[in-house]
């Protein structure tokens, strides 16, 4: 019998491919916190400068645990100053100095209104990259506006084509506008720094509002309607490129998903509910047919994978080469023998949870892999150890003493 594979930690490692990168985060919440959780698990240094409290990140918490700030922030380091004060200000300037990257998510001029601007901070480090994480971006009518992201899910057009067609919008959820902004602001960080370290180039700022990446994931929408003149509606699971594509009720009570986005694909799916003759209808002959009677076929296919329970219908239409797979709950995603095999889900050292499941390092490289290396901080965990070597003994204990520098304070 094999043995079940189980949740593994990672070892700590001393480097990474970004080993000397010094990143200065002044970012709050979702989208900064990822986009520097991706610096930092490739070995760059990334130093959070939170507020005396804490960053927002740490009041999400569950039964008093801050999981969203534990995830995103493994591997890095914090400090806590008073950035309302010229003395901390000063500091996150001497900060940038020795930095390659700084980011922030402050309303659009508050960066300036510290003094902080990036022709101030450029001509201090003229290498350095900027990334400014906004709603809406640094320009535009709507650059003052709130920017949360739940806004720019409903603004972007991404929540009117998410859902049922005789139901409500759908907001997603999971921090999509964040993550995305994240990911995009990630891979332009790495281009913005091959500029500078290969090409000999300047730093530069790095607009990244967290519409622009969400609006970009509708594709080709825009020339679709200039095309037709129709707006595209709610579908729920159903594609409006391919069919069949659904999810589908097993007898047992749980859920399966099948796609089936090529016409070999599909004749195979027709096959294997029995109804093999159905290739030839013209209703369901081709892709664009199938896709405008998806109803029918949708209750084709449901009254087959219905009549039988979950394990069935997997074993039957894998065996047969069909793309079938189960609809997972997270309860049931952390036992999968696949996630744990992969290493998509590891276990690091927590003092709260002794281990706190997570996700992995992504994505995995042969080469120069990523790593964990620490835990989240706590507020202000790394003061003494980065600033007391920045400002002199005497000076950071005057600082301390003036509240500029912070242990922090619980929420």
């Amino acid at each position: 019998m094999t043995k079940r594979p189980t949740k593994k930690s990672f070892t700590p490692a001393a480097t990474g491919p970004l080993n000397g990168v010094r990143v200065v985060d002044l970012s709050r919440l979702v989208a900064g916190n990822v986009l520097t959780l991706q610096l930092a698990d490739f070995g760059a240094e990334v130093i959070k400068v939170e507020p005396p409290e804490g960053d927002t990140l740490r009041s999400w918490r569950v039964k008093g645990v801050e999981t969203a700030w534990k995830v995103y922030s493994r591997n890095k380091k914090s400090i806590a100053l008073d950035l309302r004060s010229d003395a901390g200000r000063t500091i996150v300037r001497q900060l940038a100095a020795s930095a390659a990257i700084l980011v922030e998510s402050f309303r659009p001029g508050v960066l300036e209104d510290m003094g902080l601007s990036p022709n101030e901070l450029h001509q201090i480090n003229p290498k350095l990259v900027i990334v400014r994480i906004s709603g809406w971006g640094q320009d535009g009518r709507y650059r003052h506006k709130p920017g949360f992201g739940t806004l720019i899910e409903g603004y972007s057009g991404f929540a009117s084509m998410n859902g049922f067609a005789d139901r409500e919008p759908v907001l997603p959820p999971m921090y999509l506008a964040d993550c995305m902004a994240a990911l995009n602001g990630y891979g332009a960080v790495m281009v913005a720094l091959r500029e500078v370290e290969v090409n000999g180039g300047k730093g530069q700022v790095l607009d990244l509002p967290l519409f622009d990446p969400l609006y970009s994931m509708l594709g080709p929408q825009a020339a679709n309607y200039k095309l037709t003149g129709d707006v595209k509606v709610r579908t729920g699971s159903r594609s409006t490129n391919a069919a069949p594509r659904n999810v589908y009720q097993t007898k047992d009570g749980h859920w399966v998903c099948l796609s089936a986005s090529t016409q070999g694909m599909a004749e195979r799916v027709l096959a294997k509910i029995g109804r093999p003759e159905l290739v030839k209808d013209p209703r369901f002959a081709t892709n664009i047919e199938r896709v405008k009677n998806g109803l029918e076929l949708d209750r084709l296919i449901g009254d087959f994978i219905g009549a039988r329970d979950l394990d069935e219908n997997l074993s039957y239409f894998d065996e047969a080469g069909v793309t079938i797979g189960p609809v997972y709950d997270i309860a049931q995603i952390v036992q999968d023998d696949y996630v744990l095999e992969r290493e998509a889900l590891i276990e690091i050292p927590d003092q709260e949870m002794g281990e706190l499941p997570t996700h992995s390092v992504v994505p995995r490289m042969s080469g120069t892999p990523g790593a964990f290396k620490s835990a989240a901080p706590t507020v202000g965990e790394h003061n003494e150890a980065l600033l007391k070597p920045l400002l002199g003994e005497a000076e950071y204990a005057k600082l301390c003493q003036a509240g500029v520098i912070s242990k922090g304070k619980k929420k």
